[in-house]
């Protein structure tokens, strides 16, 4: 899991991958047509797909003349377990900070109170 974690991210670090896997999430394309809105040659996407598809994150199918490039929704499941587990984290270390808060808050409520009955 950590290695294909580790591809996926590497993979998505490019802003150029990210648009391309941005625009699969809309439709099947294929590698002519992920290259028209790019000033870069369709090898240079293509090599961009073969990262993109050694993470997991995009297959090549056959449709007769045409081999559309497919967006992998899988990966992103991996990707959204691994970062929710680390946000549950973060929000119960958030919600003892809010008890240890609100404990001292009620401490210095309760001092001076007792300060001001004396």
């Amino acid at each position: 899991m950590a290695d294909q974690l580790t591809k996926v991210f590497a993979a998505l670090a490019d802003p150029t991958r990210r648009d391309i896997v941005a625009r699969l999430s809309l439709a099947d394309a294929t590698v002519n047509e992920l290259a028209e809105p790019y000033e870069v040659s369709v090898q240079a996407v293509s090599k961009h797909l073969k990262v993109l598809e050694d993470s997991g994150l995009v297959t090549r199918t056959r449709d007769a003349q045409r081999r559309p490039v497919h967006l992998e929704d899988n990966v992103f499941d991996l990707m959204t377990k691994w970062i929710e587990r680390y946000q549950r984290q973060a929000e119960e270390r958030y919600q003892r900070l809010d008890a240890v808060l609100d404990e001292m808050n009620a401490d210095e409520d309760s001092e001076e109170e007792s300060s001001k009955g004396a």
